[in-house]
């Protein structure tokens, strides 16, 4: 899915839609964002150093989550209910391409949970479990 397709999904837009590309492979879901360098989230985080924020990494995390559940998630909101066991393990940088690995591990209805890892150029750089429900 591009962009115009994920925002049929994702009630997210710009400067918070953070997923360039997302698909799903039977039940994993892969996300990409290529940071450009000029992200509104790099202004400040480090001056002369910019590195994508842990918390910017996991929100891609979530976005990506939601092609699990695109029909469930149509015409409603996900909120956060949890992030457990959040590790960084490398930097995301300018000209990085940031891939997220995504599965869902259980659902009660209204409440979901995932597990997710990220990676730039092969090499782990998030990893977290998450919980959110749809309302």
């Amino acid at each position: 899915m591009n962009r115009d397709e994920i925002k049929t999904i994702l009630p997210h837009r710009d400067s918070m839609l953070l997923l360039d590309q997302l698909d799903r492979e039977g039940e994993i879901a892969h996300g990409q964002y290529r940071v450009k360098g000029d992200e509104w989230f790099l202004q400040g985080h480090f001056p002369g150093m910019p590195v994508m924020p842990g918390v910017i990494q996991l929100e891609i995390m979530a976005q990506t989550c939601c092609v699990l559940l695109k029909d469930e998630v149509k015409g409603k909101n996900t909120f956060y209910t949890g992030i457990d066991k959040a590790r960084f393990k490398n930097k995301v940088l300018p000209g990085d391409t940031l891939v997220m690995k995504c599965s869902l591990v259980k659902s009660r209805p209204p409440f979901y949970f995932a597990q997710g890892k990220g990676y730039v150029n092969g090499k782990l750089t998030v990893s977290a479990e998450l919980s959110f429900a749809l309302l």
